[in-house]
């Protein structure tokens, strides 16, 4: 019998670099401050805690510039033959923790007002709770761009997800909001068994669970094995769908977002996104590139599929008036997915996948700032009109002139029409990544729907600068409200005057 040699002490010992793992740290361990505070804190005093955690944000961005453009991986195996790291921090991880962090900031500006409302109606939303839950989603899609293997990469999605639909069903006593919560959990458990499923499968069949290694493994499998781990890619592939509410995984996304209070569906539609498009990056791009022939097609008509459906849906709100903006923006969300599809189902059929991937992050930037504007404006309108519906946007300008001036200016750049420069730019730069990685049947159907999303972006448009019906309400405004509103607007405008910094920003060392 041959004996095993025992691992070694140096291989037990894990040196951290604690400022790469910076980001997701400081948020969490500022999430368990803000929670420890609450108790503390008297009633007067809770706005305190939303400042605190909006600084907080601030901070952990932050600490992204040191180790912008130095690649720095931490948790390491050295001695299994081969290198492999558990946390890597290089550009995509940045690029990806720099949209997430400062997605959770605005969230955060546009929650401070939203809790102090809710004070005032006499049905107040815990706020210690609150932010920490808050804090905690985003700590966990901070780590997800950075995990290189299935476990870490496992357990940082549902770090994200699991406070996720505790926010959504945060507003108690509320039927909307239980029921939205309930349908967000189910979709997220049913997500969440699929994918262990499926990385149990690949284990299975590759004996590892580093995403280079898991690649260089399934170079090698035969026979049996080979069965196994396409059932491990597939089901893996169908477990991200759902985060991602890519069609027909999206029947989650209208109520879950009209029963959330309004921040938490904002942070939905950006950060929850970018947590499923960046697990869906590095399963199939780092993961399983020997198997494009599996995932490739799959996502291809997962695009196709998710836009079109995304676009009719949102085209029937438009038609009625009654309907909810927010229930709009849901639907438009879910069209934006299949848009964000295209380059990652692209990068199968590419020779450069990393351009491919760096189209999806630049799409992803712009539509983090323009959607978490309008949403923000919507916020601004939902203070005096609750119901916030379609028609309470009518002659909006006349009461609101900056602010539907920037409104105006978000619908047309997620529509990518000019002066949305940036929105033109981010759909030309996903057109492109599918015409050379030769699909051109998925051009033609995302130029399509591109024309059809244009009648419900621009009916919204129109509507603002009408006349209003009746005596138009004033719109209160708030600081934060306002800073949540100038910033989105200020980094629109200015990536639309140059729109290439974006995607040089998101597709340079990638990987």
């Amino acid at each position: 019998m041959t004996a095993v040699a025992a691992p070694s002490v140096a291989s037990l010992v894990q040196s951290v670099d604690w400022l790469a793992i910076a980001p997701p740290t400081l948020t969490a361990i500022v999430g368990l401050i803000v929670l420890v505070a609450d108790l503390f804190v008297a009633e007067r005093h809770k706005q305190l805690l939303g400042w605190i955690s909006v600084a907080g944000l601030a901070v952990a961005a932050l600490t992204l510039i040191p180790i912008l453009g130095d690649d720095r991986s931490t948790f390491c195996l050295k001695d299994a033959g081969y290198d492999a790291c558990s946390y890597t921090a290089d550009q995509f991880t940045l690029v990806v923790q720099f949209l997430v962090l400062a997605g959770a900031l605005v969230t955060a500006l546009l929650s401070v007002n939203t809790l102090k409302d809710a004070r005032k109606t006499g049905e107040p939303l815990p706020d210690g709770e609150f932010w920490f839950l808050l804090l905690s989603s985003a700590a966990g899609a901070a780590l997800l761009p950075a995990s290189r293997d299935l476990a870490t990469l496992v357990v940082a999605l549902e770090v994200a997800s699991l406070p996720a639909f505790a926010l959504v069903g945060l507003k108690r006593g509320e039927r909307r909001s239980a029921d939205a919560a309930l349908k967000f959990f189910l979709s997220s458990v049913t997500a969440t068994a699929v994918t262990l499923l499926g990385v149990s499968f690949v284990y299975a069949s590759t004996g590892s669970l580093h995403l280079t290694r898991i690649a260089t493994q399934l170079t090698h499998v035969d026979g049996q094995l080979d069965t196994l781990a396409q059932a491990g890619v597939a089901l893996t592939l169908v477990g991200f769908a759902f985060k991602t509410a890519a069609v027909p995984f999206h029947f989650w996304v209208p109520d879950t977002y009209v029963g959330a209070p309004l921040p938490v569906a904002a942070y939905l539609s950006v950060i929850g996104k970018a947590v499923g498009f960046t697990g869906l990056i590095l399963v199939t791009v780092v993961a399983f590139p020997s198997y494009a022939d599996v995932w490739g097609p799959a996502l291809a008509a997962l695009a196709a599929l998710t836009m079109t459906v995304g676009n009719v849906a949102a085209l029937r709100q438009q038609a009625t008036r009654a309907y909810s903006a927010v229930r709009l923006l849901a639907w438009s969300s879910v069209g934006q997915a299949g848009y964000l599809l295209v380059p990652i189902a692209a990068a199968a059929y590419s020779d450069d996948p990393q351009k491919s991937i760096g189209s999806t992050l630049a799409y992803a930037l712009m539509y983090a700032a323009v959607n978490l504007g309008a949403f923000a404006v919507a916020a601004l309108v939902a203070r005096t009109r609750p119901l916030n519906r379609l028609s309470d946007y009518r002659g909006l300008y006349a009461s609101r002139p900056l602010a539907a001036l920037v409104l105006g200016f978000f619908l047309l750049c997620l529509a990518g029409l000019p002066p949305g420069v940036i929105g033109l730019f981010a759909k030309v730069t996903v057109f492109s990544a599918a015409v050379d990685a030769g699909l051109g049947w998925l051009a033609v159907v995302m130029a399509v729907n591109v024309v059809v999303a244009l009648y419900y972006y621009l009916q919204w448009t129109a509507a603002l600068f009408r006349a209003p019906e009746g005596e138009s309400a004033p719109h209160r405004g708030s600081a934060p409200l306002t800073a949540a509103i100038a910033v989105t607007a200020v980094i629109g405008v200015a990536l639309s005057g140059a729109p290439q910094l974006v995607l040089r920003f998101a597709s340079t060392g990638l990987f």
